[in-house]
C-alpha cells in the first residue's frame, strides 16, 4: 500500500540513513537485549552494528548502551529517552500523515469499494456496543477494539469499513474538523452519531480519600490508573488536565494505563488504584461511586461508497432499533441520539455537533 514515511536525520557527524539504522538498532535491542540478536533481525554484521553505536555515541557525546557481563546489552537513560522520543513522534506523525496516505491511494489506483456482507468495525471500547454485537442477532459487524486514534486511522489505511470513535460533546464543527481531520480526509468520508455517554472518575465505595474533582487527583497520595494512549477517554483525561494546569507526570499512576473502561474499573475496585476515568455504566458493573464530568459523543465513520451499501444501511436500521435503545436505557449515563439520518457527510455532521455543543 502507498505511505507517506519519514526518518530521522540527527546530523552530529550521523547521517539521514545511519540516524534511521540506529533508531532500528535501540528497538531491537530493547526488545531483545543483545547485540546479536539485533544484528540478525537487521541482516547485517555484529560489528557493523557495534560500530554504528560507537559513532554516534561519540557524536552524542553519552553513552546509548550498557553492556553487561553475562546479560546481554540494556539502554542506558538516554538511549530510551531517544527510543521513546521517536514512538511518540511516530505516533503524531502517523495521524497527520493517514489523510495524505488515503488520498495518494485514490488517485494512484481508484477503485470502488464493495462492502462485504459483515462489515469490519475497528472501535474505541464501549459497553453498550460490546454488549449489542455480542449477544444481538443479526448483527452483521465483526469488531476489533482499539483506540479512537487507531480506529480512525485503521479506517484511513483500509483495515476496516467502519471507525467508531467519540468526541468531547463541548467539541462544535471547527474542533472535531481539526481532530477528525488529522485522521481521515474528511470530503471522502460520513459519519453518524450513535450515542451519548457520561463520563468521569470512578473512585472507591464511600470515597475514602475524598476526591470529589479533577483537582483531587493530584492529591499526594492519590494512585490513579489511566487509559492507553491513542484512546478518545485519553485524550479528554489529557485535556481535563491541561484545562486545570495539572502534569500527568507528576500524578502518581499517570503512567498505568488499560486498554478498556471494564480494566480501569476493575484496577479501581481491586485497590490496584484510588480513581480511573471512564463512563458512568461501568461504576455501578463495579460497586463503585462516580464523579460526573462531562458527557461525550460516540459516533462511527466509513467512506462514501461503503455508507451506501446495504450492509452499511443494515447497520444504521440495527442501530435505530427499539432493542438498541432498550440496552441503552437499561445502562446508567448512555442516552440515544434522537436522529432518524444514517451517514451524512462532514458538513451535515458538523453543523449537528455546533447546534448540539
Amino acid at each position: 500500500m502507498t505511505a507517506v514515511r519519514w526518518g530521522w536525520d540527527f546530523g552530529v557527524a550521523l547521517g539521514e540513513a545511519e540516524s534511521v539504522r540506529l533508531i532500528e538498532v535501540l528497538r531491537l535491542l530493547a526488545e531483545t537485549g543483545a547485540l546479536g540478536s539485533a544484528a540478525a533481525g537487521l541482516g547485517c554484521s555484529y560489528r557493523s552494528i557495534w560500530g554504528l553505536l560507537s559513532q554516534a555515541e561519540a557524536a552524542f557525546g553519552k553513552p546509548l548502551v550498557i553492556k553487561r557481563r553475562g546479560r546481554g546489552t540494556r539502554l542506558s537513560a538516554f538511549g530510551a529517552a531517544l527510543l521513546a522520543l521517536d514512538d511518540e513522534a511516530r505516533a503524531t506523525l502517523a495521524a497527520l500523515h493517514a489523510p495524505w496516505a488515503s488520498r495518494l491511494q485514490e488517485v494512484i489506483s481508484p477503485r470502488a469499494v464493495v462492502a462485504p456482507e459483515r462489515l469490519r468495525l475497528a472501535a474505541g471500547h464501549d459497553l453498550a456496543l460490546a454488549d449489542w454485537i455480542e449477544n444481538g442477532r443479526h448483527v452483521r459487524v465483526d469488531v476489533f477494539w482499539k483506540g479512537s486514534d487507531e480506529a480512525l486511522l485503521a479506517l484511513a489505511r483500509g483495515e476496516c469499513e467502519v471507525a467508531g470513535f467519540h468526541l468531547p460533546a463541548t467539541y462544535g464543527g471547527a474542533a472535531a474538523a481539526a481532530w477528525v481531520g488529522s485522521h481521515l480526509a474528511l470530503r471522502g468520508h460520513r459519519f453518524f452519531e450513535v450515542m451519548q455517554r457520561e463520563h468521569g472518575i470512578l473512585i472507591q465505595r464511600g470515597d475514602p480519600l475524598g476526591i470529589a474533582s479533577i483537582n483531587d487527583i493530584a492529591q499526594p497520595g492519590v494512585r490513579m490508573v489511566n487509559r492507553q494512549r491513542g484512546s478518545g477517554t485519553r485524550s479528554m483525561i489529557d485535556q481535563l488536565l491541561a484545562a486545570n494546569r495539572l502534569d500527568g507526570r507528576e500524578i502518581s499512576g499517570y503512567a498505568h494505563e488499560e486498554f478498556t473502561h471494564d480494566a480501569v474499573a476493575a484496577a479501581v475496585a481491586s485497590g490496584q488504584a484510588d480513581a480511573g476515568f471512564g463512563i458512568r455504566a461501568v461504576a455501578g458493573r463495579y460497586d463503585l461511586d462516580f464523579v460526573p464530568l462531562g458527557v461525550d459523543r460516540y459516533c462511527l465513520a466509513t467512506r462514501h461508497q461503503t455508507a451506501d451499501s446495504e450492509a452499511a444501511r443494515h447497520l444504521v436500521r440495527r442501530l435505530q432499533g427499539e432493542t438498541f435503545r432498550r440496552r441503552l436505557a437499561a445502562l446508567p449515563g448512555y442516552l440515544p441520539v434522537a436522529s432518524s439520518r444514517g451517514f451524512v457527510g462532514w458538513r451535515a455532521f458538523a453543523g449537528a455537533l455546533a447546534r448540539k455543543a
